[in-house]
């Protein structure tokens, strides 16, 4: 391995498109340029691997491929952009999803849960709402910027991008 040195802003840029936990700055880099991967063996020799990791990458498409879907451009209510946007999150990463809701709650409220009777015990004029082909509700009565901060808390969570949870909340 070779070390470079970097400014502050490429840095933040570069480490800004972390898929996950530990993803390296090469790995990041080679992903970004569209190059192979490479992994080292116990002699340090490089080697190249042809297949790419799917499952952040797929993640990722999930995600942006909601954006142009025609079921997500006709919805003319915020809170139905909310719901569709949840529901992709939740079948994008099942289990990353419900760890991020577990601890997202307000300071009387519950935000998510598995039931709506739950929901509507915690707090007075919850509206809740089923996530579309999910287990999960969710509040809906709360205003645009709650609903796009719960959005980034759980996409960070999740470990998106801070430029893809932007992208999807100006859609809110």
């Amino acid at each position: 391995m070779k070390t470079i040195e970097v400014d502050e802003e490429l840095y933040r840029y570069i480490a800004s498109h972390t898929l996950h936990i530990g993803e390296s700055a090469s790995e990041i880099l080679r992903r970004m340029l569209k190059l192979a991967p490479v992994v080292a063996e116990k002699n340090e020799e490089a080697v190249v691997v042809p297949e790419v990791a799917a499952a952040p990458v797929d993640r990722v498409h999930k995600v942006q491929k909601l954006l142009s879907s025609a079921d997500f451009k006709e919805q003319k209510k915020a809170v139905d952009r909310f719901l569709l946007i949840l529901s992709t999150l939740y079948h994008a990463d099942k289990q990353s999803f419900s760890e991020a809701t577990e601890s997202l709650h307000g300071r009387t409220r519950i935000y998510f849960s598995h039931s709506q009777e739950t929901l509507l015990k915690n707090g007075r004029h919850t509206k809740p709402k089923s996530i579309p082909e999910t287990p999960y509700w969710v509040i809906t009565n709360t205003n645009t910027e709650r609903k796009r901060s719960m959005i980034v808390q759980i996409m960070s969570a999740m470990q998106f991008t801070a430029e893809l949870s932007e992208e999807i909340c100006l859609t809110i």
